[in-house]
Formats: C-alpha cells, sequence, structure tokens
C-alpha cells in the first residue's frame, strides 16, 4: 500500500491545484456567462471542500485504540470518502445537469469567449500536474494490475477518491473546451448547455462508481488480494506450520486485522507453541508492516 505520507501529498497537490483552478474558473465564468464554466467553477469548488474533508479523515484515523476504540478508528477515512462520493454526485453532478437543463430552456449567448479557452487550457496543465502525482502514488501499490483492476480491489479510499476526482475533472475540462469550441464555431449557445449536461452525468457516474467501492470498504472487506496471496504465501513456506486453514483479513483504514488458524507440524508443550506463535506473528509484522492486529489459533494435524 501507498504509505500515509504519500496519500496525503496526493490530496495537498489535489487541493492546491483546485483552488487555483476554481477562482480562473470563476474569473471565466463571469465573464464569459458561459453556464459549462460555472458548472466546473462549482466542480472544482466541490473538489476543494472534498479534499479538506479527506484531511479530517485522515487525521481522524491516525487516532490511537481505546477502550471504546479498540482497533483504533482506521475505518473513519471510509466515512469521510464515502461523503466526498456524495459531494461529488450532489454539489457537482446534480447542479451542473440542473444548470445544462436551465441553460437549455433559456440560453444565452457566449461573451469573451476567450477567457474561457484560456482558463480551460490553464485548468487542463494544472489538473494534469495533480493527477500524474495521484497516478504515481497509485503506481506504488498497482503492481502490474491495470488501473481500472487496481480502482476496485485498492484498499486505500483516499487515493481511490482522488485518482476519481482527477480523471473526472480531466474529463469534464475536455468536455467543457470541447462545447465552448462549438459554441463559438457554430453561434450556437445551446451547445454550451449540452456539455453542462455532459459534464453532470460524468460526474454522476464517477461519484456513484467511487461511492460503491468505497461502501464496500466500510461494511468491512479483507485485504488488498494481492496481498492476501503475499501472506498465505509466507504462511505456507513458515516450517513450523504444516497447513494453513484459513486466513481471515480485515482493512480498517491503514491497518490491517489478520487472523490465522494453521495446522502445526508438531505436536510440542504449551510453552514451545506460544513462542512459535509469537515468532510467526513477529515475523509476519516486519514483512507486513500495515498489521496492526494478528490472532493466531493453531491446530493438529487431522487424524491426531
Amino acid at each position: 500500500m501507498a504509505g500515509k505520507g504519500e496519500s496525503t501529498r496526493a490530496i495537498f497537490y489535489a487541493l492546491g491545484a483546485n483552488l487555483a483552478i476554481a477562482g480562473a474558473k470563476g474569473v471565466a465564468a463571469f465573464f464569459t456567462m458561459s453556464s459549462a464554466m460555472l458548472a466546473e467553477t462549482v466542480h472544482s469548488l466541490a473538489d476543494c471542500a472534498n479534499q479538506l474533508l479527506l484531511l479530517i479523515g485522515l487525521r481522524q484515523a491516525r487516532q490511537p485504540a481505546s477502550p471504546e476504540y479498540p482497533l483504533g478508528q482506521g475505518k473513519a477515512i471510509y466515512f469521510w470518502s464515502f461523503l466526498v462520493a456524495v459531494m461529488l454526485f450532489t454539489v457537482g453532478g446534480m447542479f451542473s445537469v440542473y444548470e445544462g437543463l436551465h441553460k437549455l430552456k433559456h440560453p444565452e449567448p457566449l461573451a469573451q469567449w476567450w477567457w474561457a479557452v484560456g482558463v480551460l487550457v490553464f485548468s487542463l496543465v494544472a489538473e494534469g500536474v495533480s493527477t500524474r502525482a495521484a497516478l504515481q502514488e497509485a503506481a506504488s501499490e498497482r503492481h502490474g494490475r491495470s488501473l481500472y483492476r487496481w480502482f476496485r480491489e485498492s484498499r486505500q479510499a483516499e487515493l481511490v477518491v482522488i485518482v476519481g476526482e482527477n480523471i473526472a475533472a480531466m474529463l469534464g475540462l475536455s468536455v467543457a473546451l470541447v462545447a465552448i469550441g462549438l459554441t463559438v464555431w457554430t453561434g450556437n449557445p445551446l451547445w454550451d448547455a449540452v456539455g453542462t449536461i455532459v459534464i453532470g452525468l460524468l460526474l454522476i457516474v464517477v461519484a456513484v462508481f467511487v461511492a460503491v467501492e468505497v461502501m464496500a470498504m466500510l461494511i468491512g472487506q479483507s485485504v488488498d488480494p494481492a496481498i492476501q496471496a503475499q501472506m498465505r504465501k509466507f504462511l505456507d513456506d513458515w516450517p513450523e506450520i504444516g497447513n494453513v486453514i484459513s486466513l481471515i483479513t480485515l482493512q480498517l483504514g491503514n491497518d490491517m486485522l489478520v487472523s490465522v488458524q494453521a495446522e502445526m507440524r508438531e505436536e510440542q508443550s504449551a510453552r514451545s507453541l506460544a513462542l512459535q506463535i509469537n515468532e510467526v506473528e513477529r515475523a509476519l509484522k516486519r514483512e507486513f508492516p500495515d498489521v496492526r492486529w494478528s490472532f493466531f489459533e493453531p491446530d493438529i494435524k487431522a487424524g491426531i
């Protein structure tokens, strides 16, 4: 998994880019009266709020375990990430669709369209820098998997949200640029309204997709399948373990809980068995530093 610091860096990249972009888009929307630019301005402002929510979630997730929260508060990041998806759906997507439908009924010509084009080009560059940073963080845990497969299997909610937001932003900016270009070329302001609706539908699709992934984490998912396979191999290769009967894992934010039931190769005293189990658990945590809690249930070979 990408480290906590790496995820935070990706969030700050996105926040800085969106603050600059939102300001530039707002100026362009004012001068051009473009509904597509207004939709993009609201989208960028919503993204800024979303990144602040993710930072709040990361801070809460790092709270230590307590009698009230014996496994810590790592899953708090899932709640805040889900809230981000809801905001992306409502503030970003639904508002854009509403604004586009309004402009379809009451079209207005663009004024000083070159403002919009210049801002969109600037925004594409700034968003591209942010997207590149997010994809670099994702690459550290993809391990050769496609971006789509990583998106479905990753357990790092904040990074899933940032990557989803950035991809939606790049596509939305491209749609806005095309919509304004068609409006200027044809002189028909309906293209601007259509572009706004497309941007809204795009944000809704991404928001639903992100929400589905984060909801699964919120309910309680196992760790990344690739990491779980590595854990099973690690246990299978341990000399004193004859057979791993079950391996149950649970992702708790950036921490992991692991429960193992395994057949031991030889019968031994309770003390020797406890020492072996302690050594297995220490080695497991050295190999997988994100494992915070481990529970090992020894068993005997069938038929003994």
